[in-house]
């Protein structure tokens, strides 16, 4: 009897030791990955990423490798600024020269990321294939967009301009929601042989051919139709709207495929 007794206190004294290691193990885990989401270093390549052929198209300190579009002259007096290592559009400064950002680069077979975030109730995208010409007034009459949008504005309601999708085109392919302000979502755009993939958090958004003919009908049934530029190229500048709502990005980053 006092064998059996001392046995299931030796039992019960192993599982507390073990149920209070498994307790320490779990707590070590979400303390790192606290620490690891604290400490990330933005704006700043990691040694496998540079191994892979990725590079910034933002340094965090200076819109060096971006203007305004067809205006390369303004953009220290536009709405663009570097602002606690993020690009930052101060789109409600009415003093701002108005205008969409544009890489100096044109990029053809590529995979690009970007964190970004808008202000409440914000509406904004980012076009690419853009054709930077004075024939053309703004990067929509010949880029397409992935669209931005904090989840309060009411476009979250209507299909084809929900966050991610390629707007005023196709809705969703999967449907996610993007985080509200004050919060950082993460986008992920891929080109290959005019082929393109948007994504939004993890989660495939919008896929299109733009060589095929149902890209073409797309383009013949929505509010492009007039728009003779609109989406026919597999290669331009990439483009950050300022569409009057403030908006930030950070960890641009883009590699060629």
């Amino acid at each position: 009897m006092v064998r059996n007794s001392l046995f299931i206190l030796l039992m019960a004294l192993l599982i507390g030791v073990s149920c209070k290691t498994d307790k320490n193990k779990k707590f070590q885990v979400v303390r790192s990955k606290e620490l690891a989401a604290k400490n990330k270093v933005h704006n700043q390549l990691l040694e496998i990423e540079k191994e892979q052929g990725w590079e910034l198209l933002f340094d965090g300190k200076t819109l060096t490798g971006w203007h305004l579009y067809n205006k390369p002259d303004s953009t220290r007096f536009s709405a663009w600024e570097v602002q606690n290592g993020h690009i930052f559009c101060n789109a409600t400064d009415e003093t701002k020269i108005f205008g969409d950002l544009v890489t100096d680069k044109e990029f053809e077979d590529y995979e690009l990321t970007f964190d970004w975030q808008m202000a409440l109730r914000g509406n904004g995208g980012v076009f690419i294939n853009v054709q930077e010409s004075p024939e053309y007034k703004a990067t929509y009459e010949t880029g397409p967009e992935y669209q931005l949008l904090e989840p309060a504005h009411m476009d979250t309601k209507t299909p084809m301009k929900r966050p991610g999708c390629l707007w005023g085109l196709s809705p969703q392919l999967n449907q996610v929601d993007a985080k509200p302000t004050g919060q950082w979502n993460t986008t992920r755009i891929v080109q290959q042989e005019g082929k393109i993939k948007f994504y939004l958090n993890g989660t495939l958004t919008a896929e299109e051919d733009l060589t095929s003919l149902d890209w073409k009908n797309k383009i013949n049934a929505s509010n492009f139709k007039d728009a003779p530029g609109f989406g026919k190229a597999t290669q331009g500048k990439i483009a950050l709207q300022n569409w009057y709502f403030e908006s930030w990005f950070r960890n641009i980053k883009i590699r060629e495929l």
